[in-house]
C-alpha cells in the first residue's frame, strides 16, 4: 500500500470515519485497531482511547494520548518524521491517540535483537548482557544505523520510558518509526531505551543542527503546541533536555537510579 502523503494522513485521521476491526492483546492499555475512511480514502489507525489507560504511580492519569500526539509534534519539528501522524480525536470510545498504522513488510528485517554473544553482527554495537535458559551467553544490540541514532536523540529529548525493540517499525520505504510514546515527557530523568549502543559518542553534525532548530521552536509555536498537551513544568524541561544536549554535543549515558532498558527489551 503507498504512502500517504503527511497533510493527507493528518487529514484522513482528523475526519475520517473509523470502524473498530479488533484490540492490541499484548499492549498494557486499550489499544484498537480500526479502519478509518474518508472520502474514497481508505487506512488502518490504532486508536487508544483515554478511558482505557491504565493508572501509573509516575504519570497522572488521563494524560498518555496527549504525550503520543506531543511526541509526534517534536517528531514533526525535527524533520526526521520518525513518528507515524498522530492526532487527538474522538472516536467510538471517547476521545484518544490516533495513529496512522504502519503496515511492516514480511521480509523487513530488524535492527535490534538478541543476538549471539560471540557473534555480534558486523556493524551492529552491543549493549547489554544476557544468557538464556541453556546458560548461553548473548548480547542485546542494535544496529550502528543513522535511522536508529536519530531516533534514540528523539527519545533523549522527548525522555522515553519505554523504547522497545518492537517499538520501533520498518516502513516499506526504507524508513524507521518509533511508536507507543505515552510514557515520554516526564520531568524526572526516566530514559529507558534498547539504544544505548551510542553512549557517550559525539552527536552527529546533523543532530546538533536539528537540536538548535528545534531549540528555537520550542519557543514558539512548537512549545505552545505542546501546553495543549503537557504541563508547562513539562514543556520547560524538554527545553532543558534539548539545551543539555547540545552543551554536552553527546549521546546521553544511561541513569544511575532509574532502570536503563525496558522489559521485555524486544
Amino acid at each position: 500500500m503507498s504512502v500517504l502523503p503527511e497533510d493527507d494522513a493528518v487529514e484522513l485521521l482528523t475526519r475520517g470515519e473509523m470502524e473498530l476491526e479488533g484490540r492490541l492483546v499484548d499492549a498494557s492499555n486499550t489499544t484498537l485497531r480500526a479502519e478509518i475512511t474518508l472520502d474514497g480514502l481508505n487506512r488502518r489507525c490504532v486508536y487508544k482511547p483515554v478511558r482505557g489507560e491504565r493508572p501509573l504511580w509516575d504519570f497522572p492519569d488521563g494524560t498518555l494520548a496527549g504525550r503520543e500526539v506531543s511526541a509526534y509534534l517534536v517528531s514533526q519539528s525535527t524533520g526526521w518524521g520518525l513518528v507515524p501522524p498522530t492526532i487527538l480525536r474522538d472516536g467510538p470510545l471517547g476521545v484518544g491517540a490516533c495513529q496512522l498504522w504502519i503496515d511492516e513488510p514480511d521480509d523487513a528485517s530488524s535492527l535490534i535483537g538478541f543476538v549471539p554473544a560471540y557473534d555480534v553482527p558486523e556493524g551492529w554495537l552491543a549493549v547489554a548482557s544476557a544468557r538464556d535458559e541453556e546458560g548461553d551467553a548473548y548480547a542485546l544490540a542494535h544496529a550502528d544505523d543513522p535511522r536508529l541514532a536519530r531516533l534514540a536523540v528523539l527519545d533523549a529529548v522527548i525522555n522515553n520510558a519505554d523504547r522497545k525493540g518492537g517499538h520501533v517499525l520498518y516502513a516499506p520505504d526504507d524508513r524507521v518509526f518509533g511508536v507507543d510514546h505515552g510514557v515520554s515527557f516526564h520531568v524526572e530523568n526516566k530514559l529507558r531505551t534498547v539504544l544505548w549502543g551510542w553512549t557517550g559518542k559525539a552527536l552527529p553534525a546533523e543532530a546538533v543542527e536539528t537540536l538548535s532548530s528545534l531549540r528555537a521552536a520550542l519557543d514558539g509555536s512548537l512549545g505552545e503546541a505542546l501546553e495543549e498537551h503537557l504541563t508547562i513544568s513539562e514543556v520547560q524541561h524538554i527545553r532543558l533536555r534539548v539545551k543539555r544536549l547540545l552543551r554536552v554535543a553527546k549521546f546521553p549515558d544511561p541513569p544511575t537510579d532509574w532502570p536503563a532498558v525496558p522489559w521485555p527489551p524486544v
